[in-house]
């Protein structure tokens, strides 16, 4: 059983009441300068001791020759020193009990020198054994504006403080969450609570900082850049705590290149990209991906208000028409939609502006608005109630502040979400500004793409919340046993299973072959193809043989003796020419299936979420149509089903042109099953692949005509 992770209590490491710093000077052109001076600066009101045996003040202070030396027994401690000089330095933090301690050397693990990996190595070793949680090495500090202390030596907190907002931002990368992140974000007028820019990770890493802002009563939106995928059980338990508290993570994961993914042997490895399945995880998480820095804080702006959309379905006020078409077409282009009004806001606008007859949404009021005061905001009034619409978009252009300011307080005021496109200026209160709405907390944005683009990721999270609270628990399938299936992979022996094993592993949950029987000689293979009646299938079977269509060994819809003895030779001919050391265990006679759609189901293992489950269209095309979904597994025949609405050829399996509807609900059924086998299995398997899975018309089931497993490792697992 996978243990529950657990998190740093990261309280005293955010605030603390004292804190050193290891390397500190007065030259503001060194790192333990610029850290120490806007520490100072900031107004941090705990006590600071500057460490530096060469020193007797700093900036003033007094400046102790060692950690041993100091007064009191700091809560965190910063560390400026040459990389081979760092574990040391944290042995000393253990010997004293601090608890806490920010790594800013550099010279370790991104060096990609070995010497420097093993430095590393060392020094995390060290913080084990000394109690001693760290952030670092190769990191730019933190910056917290609840507890007003900040650890960095970038210039974003350089000058007065700003003031403490809701978004909690996490980055592995220095410039990318302070500056790109952090700095335009407060340019922008909103808010941060705390920041870290934490490095290497070679101890704490960005989940332990996600899951204390998670929990974080000050911060309402967590915000994480990801340079490295964070260990896969531990995202997962933080996504699920912040679901159940309904505080969403906005990420932005560079690396979306697949140059590093190596050669995989069975289909289902050969579509499954890294990038692929991270992306798959997040949705599934409810971690909302974004592409750029400033999708992150522009989608924080909206999502901060906690206010939920119901659905898609959006509207759009304006007094320009070419805003309006803006929108609908950057909001068609992603899902959302724009409804007819219900009567009742029809007429109601209408009583706005007499003569006001072609009432529709997006809604452009024109010129009938302009001069009318206080009419657009009645206008935006009466579209927010309306039961059809999830979320309101008003556009302001050139107005006076006696316009703006009631669509403000409309957008404070109403349950649903109201992001502001706000394309001009006030025309009459310069200090009434976008930056001074966003300071009071509404959603502005100067663009109509960033606009859609939050509005839809909104909706995203709208939706992710409603599927959880309607959602059940995975439960296991009645049949399922795990213990015969691990029986089955350690008698098999090897690193690949051959067909048939692969189906008794898989038939141990459930899943169903087509009536079929292996022959170890022609005569058994005569016998076989007339206990079934019909034309029939011929494969070899061996486990070194795995793509056996490849190789020219299967016959298809073979029929009469003479014709089973043909080609039972030609398969195990084809064979030997392929492969002539393979280990053949005999030829699989297997009823023809016919009239069903061929589906892909597999399972790989993920370097960072282990289990991966692979559902799409399948036979000899997998690889060529590469329409697949992913799940982290289990999964319920719902979530199934919801992997199979994303796939481009669904509509396949609802009987298009006449042809009959597959079996949907035993597709589910197979699908939830197997996600069960990849669970129980996965650190035992490298790869599974059932291809193809035929879906037979409704009422009549799903059978697997041909199954593959690569296990992990080529002895007992």
């Amino acid at each position: 059983m996978v243990s529950t992770p657990s998190f740093a209590d990261l309280r005293r490491f955010f605030a603390p009441r004292r804190v050193a710093l290891v390397g500190a000077t007065e030259d503001l052109s060194k790192f333990g300068g610029r850290c120490l001076r806007q520490m100072l600066d900031f107004g941090f009101a705990g006590e600071v001791f500057p460490v530096n045996p060469n020193r007797g003040t700093v900036f003033g202070r007094p400046c102790f020759p060692s950690l041993a030396a100091l007064p009191a027994v700091p809560d965190h401690v910063g560390i400026v020193l040459p990389a081979a000089r760092c574990a040391a330095a944290i042995a000393e933090c253990g010997r004293l009990g601090v608890p806490f301690a920010t790594v800013f050397s550099a010279g370790f693990a991104e060096t990609g020198a070995p010497a420097a990996a093993a430095l590393q190595a060392e020094l995390a070793a060290a913080a084990r054994a000394a109690g001693v949680r760290f952030m670092g090495p190769n990191c730019n500090g933190l910056v917290d504006y609840i507890a007003g202390f900040a650890m960095t030596s970038t210039a974003t907190v350089a000058g007065p403080r700003r003031p403490a907002g809701d978004i909690g931002v996490v980055s592995q990368s220095g410039g990318a969450g302070q500056v790109n992140v952090m700095w335009r974000a407060q340019e922008l007028g909103l808010g941060i609570s705390r920041q870290v820019s934490s490095g290497n990770d070679a101890d704490l890493d960005m989940c332990d900082y996600m899951a204390f802002l998670v929990e974080d009563p000050h911060t309402r939106v967590v915000l994480a850049i990801a340079e490295r995928a964070p260990d896969g059980t531990r995202l997962r338990a933080v996504a699920a705590r912040a679901a159940a508290l309904g505080k969403p993570i906005v990420m932005v994961k560079v690396g979306r290149t697949e140059a590093g993914r190596s050669a995989a042997a069975s289909h289902t490895g050969a579509v499954t990209g890294a990038d692929a399945v991270f992306d798959a995880a997040l949705r599934q998480l409810g971690i909302l991906r974004v592409e750029d820095a400033h999708e992150l804080y522009e989608t924080a702006m909206l999502l901060r208000q906690g206010r939920r959309p119901a659905g898609r379905r959006a509207a759009a006020l304006s007094i320009s028409g070419g805003n309006l078409v803006l929108l609908a077409d950057l909001g068609a282009a992603r899902g959302i939609e724009f409804p007819d009004y219900a009567e009742e806001t029809r007429a109601a606008l209408r009583r706005l502006v007499p003569g006001f007859v072609g009432v529709r949404n997006p809604t452009d009021m024109s010129a009938g608005a302009i001069g009318q005061k206080d009419i657009f905001a009645a206008a935006a009034r009466a579209i927010a109630e309306d039961p059809a619409v999830d979320a309101l978009i008003p556009v302001i252009t050139f107005a006076p502040a006696a316009d703006i300011r009631p669509i403000a307080a409309l957008a404070a005021a109403s349950p649903k979400p109201m992001p502001i496109l706000w394309t001009g200026r006030c025309s009459d209160d310069p200090a009434l500004t976008p930056a001074a709405l966003i300071a009071e907390g509404h959603a502005v944005y100067r663009d109509a793409l960033p606009c859609v683009a939050a509005l839809r990721r909104a909706m995203q999270y709208g939706e992710f919340l409603a599927r959880r609270a309607g959602a059940e628990a995975p439960r296991r399938p009645e049949g399922a046993d795990r213990d015969a299936a691990l029986r089955l992979l350690r008698g098999a022996g090897g690193a690949t299973l051959s067909e048939a094993a692969s189906k008794a592993v898989a038939a141990c949950y459930g899943l169903a072959p087509p009536r079929e029987a292996l022959a170890a000689t022609a005569e058994e293979a005569v016998a076989a193809a007339a206990s079934l009646g019909g034309p029939v299938a011929l494969k070899v079977q061996s486990p070194d043989i795995p793509h056996k269509t490849e190789a020219g060994a299967v016959r298809l819809g073979v029929s009469g003796e003479a014709a089973v003895r043909e080609g039972h030779a030609a398969v195990l001919a084809a064979a030997r020419a392929h492969a002539p050391s393979a280990r053949i265990e005999g030829v699989l006679v297997q009823e023809m299936v016919a009239g069903g759609v061929e589906m892909l189901l597999g399972a790989t293992r993920d370097a960072h979420f282990g289990p991966v489950l692979t559902v799409g269209f399948g036979g000899v095309h997998v690889e060529i149509l590469r329409d697949v979904a992913f799940r982290l597994p289990p999964i319920t025949a719902e979530e199934a089903r919801g992997m199979l609405e994303e796939l481009r050829l669904f509509p396949l399996l609802l009987g298009p042109r006449g042809r009959p509807r597959a079996d949907l609900p035993a597709l589910c059924d197979a699908i939830a099953r197997f996600s069960w086998l990849a669970h129980d299995l996965g650190p035992h398997v490298a790869e599974v692949d059932i291809n193809p899975l035929v879906v037979l018309p409704e009422g009549r089931g799903a059978r697997m005509l041909d199954a593959l497993i690569l296990r992990s490792t080529p002895d007992a697992p």
